[in-house]
This record gives C-alpha cells, sequence and structure tokens, in this order.
C-alpha cells in the first residue's frame, strides 16, 4: 500500500504547485491514500471552506491541520458541521484541543481497494499552545481505532517533541509526520519497529522566502519589531512530501521517501 502525504501548503503558489504535480505523484507511484496539510492553505494563514473542497476534488482524502486552523472565521461553522456523510468531516483539527472546538481530530475511513486506514491529526506543547497532552491524547485515540494502516500528523514546533513523539509510537502506527516549521529535514527513516518517521515534511510553497512569508516584511519585523503585513512570497515554489510504502495487513512501514518538486 502506498501513502503520499503532503506538507504544510502555504497559500496560492502552494496550491498551484500541488495541482501541477498531484496527479502525476497518484498515477506513477500507485498511490492508496493521499493526505494533505492544509492549515496555512488560504493565504499562508488558515484555510477556508472552498480551498477544502477544490483539495478534495484534486484526489486528497483527508485534509489535516494545526495551531493556525482558526485564522479565518469561515472554517468554525465547516467544521462544527462536519456529519459522518460530508467531506467536512475528513477536515481535521489537532485532536488535542478542548472536545468543544469545532471538528475532529481523527478519521476513519476506506481505500477505494477496501483498506482500512485511520488519520490522526494532534499539536504539541513546547513552545506553543498548552492543549491537553498529546501524547495520552494519542493512547486514547489509538485504543478505540480498529484500523491497522495509521498515519499521524503531529503538527509541533519542537524537534525533541516529535522524535519523542515518533519513538512513542513506534510499532503501534504506520507513520509518525511533523509539521508546523516549513523546513523539511533529513532525518526520514522507519523506525525500529516499523513506524515510518520525519521529523518535518517540509513547506509545499514559496521557497525564496522566509518560512512562505516576504522576505522584507520579515525582516522589518526583526530589525524594527513594529507589527506589519504579512503576505505569501511567490518565488522558488516546491512541493514537500514522503511517500510511505507499507502492509495493509499489519500496518507497518517498509520504507519512506522524501519527496522535494519544483515548478
Amino acid at each position: 500500500m502506498q501513502i503520499l502525504f503532503i506538507g504544510d501548503v502555504f497559500g496560492s503558489p502552494g496550491r498551484k504547485i500541488v495541482r501541477e504535480h498531484v496527479h502525476h505523484l497518484v498515477e506513477t507511484n500507485h498511490v492508496d491514500l493521499l493526505v494533505i496539510n492544509v492549515e496555512n492553505a488560504a493565504g499562508g494563514f488558515g484555510v477556508t471552506p472552498a480551498i477544502c473542497e477544490e483539495l478534495f476534488e484534486l484526489g486528497a482524502d483527508v485534509l489535516t491541520t494545526g495551531n493556525h486552523v482558526w485564522d479565518k472565521k469561515e472554517i468554525n461553522d465547516y467544521l462544527a458541521s462536519a456529519g459522518n456523510g460530508s467531506s467536512a468531516r475528513r477536515v481535521l483539527r489537532p485532536a488535542n484541543y478542548p472536545s468543544k472546538a469545532p471538528g475532529h481530530g481523527d478519521y476513519e475511513g476506506m481505500t477505494r481497494s477496501g483498506v482500512a486506514y485511520a488519520v490522526l491529526n494532534l499539536q504539541g506543547r513546547v513552545f506553543m499552545i498548552h492543549n491537553d497532552c498529546p501524547f495520552r491524547t494519542a493512547d486514547r485515540l489509538l485504543e478505540q481505532i480498529k484500523a491497522k494502516v495509521i498515519l499521524v500528523d503531529f503538527h509541533a514546533e519542537a524537534t525533541s517533541e516529535k522524535v519523542a513523539m515518533g519513538w512513542y509510537l513506534d510499532g503501534r502506527v504506520t507513520a509518525v509526520l511533523g509539521t508546523h516549521t516549513h523546513v523539511p529535514t533529513a532525518d526520514t527513516r522507519v523506525l525500529t519497529k516499523g513506524t515510518a518517521y520525519q521529523t518535518d515534511v517540509g513547506m509545499t510553497g514559496p521557497y525564496d522566502s522566509v518560512i512562505g512569508v516576504e522576505k522584507e516584511q520579515v525582516l522589518a519585523r526583526f530589525l524594527t519589531s513594529m507589527p506589519g503585513r504579512f503576505d505569501a512570497a511567490r518565488g522558488d515554489v516546491r512541493l514537500n512530501g514522503v511517500l510511505i510504502h507499507c502492509d495493509p495487513q499489519t500496518g507497518r512501514a517498509n520504507a519512506i521517501e522524501r519527496i522535494m518538486l519544483g515548478q
């Protein structure tokens, strides 16, 4: 079974390069499950229902997010209205947000070939807002999930917390993939008990930037400490993701491969 995960789509440049490459990636790699992180897909901050639907039309099975999921207010009603039969149910916010937050943090589905799978979205607490413990939240959710193929998007700032989560879930899930920092890491590997891992998959968006934002705007913030507008950059757009091969019967990963494509 092949799983394609695309990291942090940033603004319209990120959405454009996904449109350009996703069909080819899915077809040539015989992808069974496509998961995309979209928390920055709307101008670099948040995501809208229209963008979610656009990515579902491109073939995404599940969309994950992170701390910026609430930046566009219209997403709240969209997530709150997510019934089991609606596409909105396949848009996740971190599961360790308080239970009264709109939406869901996990999704169980079936691939077109009939393989059961689950996707979990968790958020770290180091240098981020202190939500419920992501480790204990993972324990609670895994007790309820019946699928063997389980992908975890761990949206976190600290590399140590991400590495710890990888080892904590090793052998219990198919993959632990880090998002949030927008910089791809070079530690792509399969851990000792069969869990594919990468500390950060990286951003799908403009790399002639400061993590997606126009360089001059970010430099002005650092040099003056004054607030200012942040706009998505446009140059050197790349798609970053990982391709995971796993055994659908056991959920164990056999291989994980980094993907970086330009325009």
